[in-house]
């Protein structure tokens, strides 16, 4: 224990033996400033100065856009926020083009430049002949339609009494493109869709609304009970068109969307789809 201690006395007074650091004038050497420092003191500043630097730089990266330009940095999520901002760009241009035509018209309408369409005269007696015509059946079609009428009349094979998914015809919920896909192994039994603000929800198919109600962590959620013991179910919707018991057809609205956002649990549009209490891939069913 003497050999450890007599060993670190000279280093500690190493570390605390103060050196004098004078400026002198050129012309006179007489002494303009001087400063006393130890190696400790000189450790302790340039920590302290490295410390600092760390800490106003990790703040300028994180509150400003230079964050932009580090590589790797603001890549997650970009996609999302790519897709959706080219549909927002996209109904912009085409409201304009629209917005231009209008305008095209009215001057056209005031300047006097525009004439009146021409309409061409409709004999409506040489109309239902020709769709008389057309109508009617040709002597070999008629033929061939009595002889397969004939041949399937006692074709029990040819009769399908048990109903199919594929005698289902699923509407698309809404308009949107898929940012995540449905999942089993990471519990996701959905799909997430980035839709344009106030877009029209619909039922896939028809039946009756079973629940409509607002929950905190989807907002407006409803859902349909249908046929074969289907249930949809719509979630992250801004305003609810139906109420419980409602009778709803396929393809009629029943909700409005709101803002997507770019997290994949914040706003953007869920969709699920059971039968008889499993998980259905909603994209083997609906084409989006």
């Amino acid at each position: 224990m003497k050999k450890n201690t007599n060993k670190l006395k000279p280093f500690i007074q190493k570390m605390r033996f103060k050196y004098r650091v004078s400026v002198l004038n050129e012309n006179t050497l007489e002494e303009s400033w001087h400063v006393r420092l130890s190696r400790f003191s000189v450790f302790m500043y340039g920590s302290t100065f490295g410390v600092l630097t760390f800490i106003i730089l990790t703040i300028l990266i994180f509150t400003t856009p230079i964050s932009h330009y580090l590589p790797g940095y603001g890549e997650t999520g970009n996609r999302t926020n790519i897709i959706r901002e080219s549909m927002r760009a996209d109904s912009l241009v085409q409201q304009v083009d629209l917005q231009e035509g209008y305008i095209d018209i009215i001057k056209g309408i005031i300047t006097g430049k525009m004439t009146p369409d021409s309409i061409a005269s409709l004999d409506s007696i040489a109309l239902k002949q020709r769709a008389k015509i057309l109508v009617e059946k040709s002597k070999r079609e008629k033929n061939f339609v009595d002889k397969f009428e004939k041949e399937e009349k006692y074709n029990l094979a040819s009769i399908d009494t048990k109903p199919t998914e594929n005698s289902y015809v699923f509407f698309r919920p809404t308009r949107g493109v898929i940012s995540s896909s449905f999942n089993l192994s990471e519990q996701q039994y959905g799909i997430y869709l980035i839709t344009s603000p106030n877009e029209s929800v619909v039922s896939v198919l028809a039946g009756t609304v079973v629940y409509a109600a607002f929950t905190f962590d989807f907002g407006w959620v409803v859902q349909v009970q249908h046929e074969n013991n289907y249930l949809s179910i719509y979630k992250n919707n801004t305003r609810l068109m139906k109420k419980v018991g409602d009778q709803v057809k396929a393809g009629e609205c029943i909700a409005v969307t709101g803002e997507a956002s770019g997290k994949k649990t914040g706003m953007q549009f869920y969709f699920e789809l059971w039968k008889q209490g499993k998980p259905v891939d909603p994209e083997e069913v609906i084409i989006f």
